[in-house]
C-alpha cells in the first residue's frame, strides 16, 4: 500500500511533466482567445487595438463559414463510413489464417505511418494525375476519356486520399476485437446451422460494437482538423474548402490573425460539440 510520503513523491516527480502539458495546451489557447477580441494585422499596422466580437461575427456571416463547415461534417462522414465499412471486411479477412499473415497484417498497417503530406502527394501525382496517372492509364486502356479527379471529384477524391490513410488504424483496432470474440459462440452457431450473414449479424457485429464506437470517437476528432491533404491537392478549390483551411486563408493569406483566432475559437467549439456528443453515443454503448 503506498505511503502519504510516497504519493507526495510521486506527485513531485509527475509535477514538471504536467505543467509542461498544461502549458503547452492552454498557452496557445490564451493566446487565441486574446487575439480573437483584437484587430492584428501583422504586415500592415500589426496590433490596431480591442475591436470586441467585431471577429467572430465577421467569421460566423461570411459567405464561406457554412459552406466550410458543411464541408468539413461531409468529408468527416464519408471517410468515417468508409473506414469503418472496410475495416470490418479487413480484420475478418486478417484473422483467418494464411501463409505470411504477419506479413500481410503488415502491410495494411503501413499506409497510416505515411505523413498526410507525403500520401497526399502520392495520390496526386501517381495515381489521380490526368496525363500520367495510373487511373488515367486504366481510363484510357478501356478507351474512357480520363477523368479530371482533383476539380470534376474533387470531394470524392479527398475522402479517397483520407480513407486510405486512416483505414489501416480502422482495421487494426477491429482486429483486436475480432481476435477477442469467443471462437466458441461461432462454433456453436455453425454446428447448428447459421449462415455466416446470420453469424455476422447476430454476433459478431454486436461484439464489434464497441470498437466501432471508439474509431469514430478517435477518427472524428482528428478529421475535423484536416488540412494538409487539401492544402497539397486542391488549395481548397472546388468546394473542398474546410473550417480549418478557410481559418488558414484567414490567418496566412489575408494576414488577419484577429479575425483567424475567431475563426478557431469556433472550430474548437464545434469540435467540443462532436465529441459530447459522440462521448454520449460512446458511454450508452459501453455501459450495454
Amino acid at each position: 500500500m503506498a505511503t502519504q510520503q510516497s504519493r507526495s513523491a510521486a506527485r513531485f516527480m509527475m509535477a514538471p511533466a504536467v505543467i509542461l502539458l498544461l502549458g503547452w495546451m492552454l498557452v496557445p489557447l490564451i493566446m487565441t482567445l486574446i487575439f480573437s477580441f483584437k484587430k492584428y494585422l501583422p504586415m500592415r499596422g500589426g496590433d490596431l487595438g480591442w475591436v470586441g466580437f467585431d471577429n467572430y461575427v465577421r467569421f460566423v456571416s461570411s459567405s464561406a463559414f457554412w459552406p466550410s463547415v458543411i464541408t468539413t461534417l461531409v468529408i468527416v462522414g464519408g471517410v468515417l463510413i468508409i473506414t469503418i465499412f472496410f475495416g470490418v471486411i479487413l480484420a475478418l479477412l486478417l484473422d483467418q489464417p494464411m501463409w505470411g499473415q504477419g506479413v500481410v497484417r503488415i502491410l495494411v498497417i503501413a499506409p497510416f505511418f505515411v505523413m498526410p503530406t507525403v500520401s497526399a502527394l502520392v495520390w496526386k501525382n501517381m495515381f489521380m494525375d490526368p496525363v500520367n496517372g495510373l487511373f488515367a492509364h486504366l481510363w484510357k486502356f478501356f478507351g474512357a476519356e480520363p477523368v479530371q479527379w482533383l476539380s470534376q471529384a474533387s470531394m470524392e477524391s479527398i475522402v479517397l486520399i483520407v480513407s486510405w490513410q486512416w483505414l489501416p488504424f480502422a482495421t487494426l483496432i477491429l482486429l483486436t476485437a475480432v481476435q477477442s470474440l469467443d471462437s466458441e459462440q461461432l462454433e456453436a452457431a455453425e454446428m447448428d446451422g447459421a449462415p455466416f450473414l446470420k453469424r455476422f449479424w447476430f454476433i459478431i457485429l454486436p461484439h464489434l460494437a464497441r470498437a466501432i464506437t471508439i474509431v469514430v470517437l478517435i477518427q472524428t476528432i482528428f478529421l475535423l482538423s484536416i488540412f494538409a491533404e487539401i492544402f497539397v491537392t486542391t488549395g481548397g478549390a472546388f468546394g473542398t474548402r474546410t473550417l480549418s483551411y478557410l481559418i488558414f486563408q484567414r490567418v496566412l493569406e489575408s494576414q488577419n490573425v484577429g479575425l483567424g483566432s475567431a475563426g478557431g475559437v469556433y472550430a474548437i467549439i464545434l469540435a467540443n460539440i462532436v465529441a459530447i456528443f459522440l462521448m454520449r453515443i460512446v458511454g450508452k454503448n459501453l455501459d450495454n
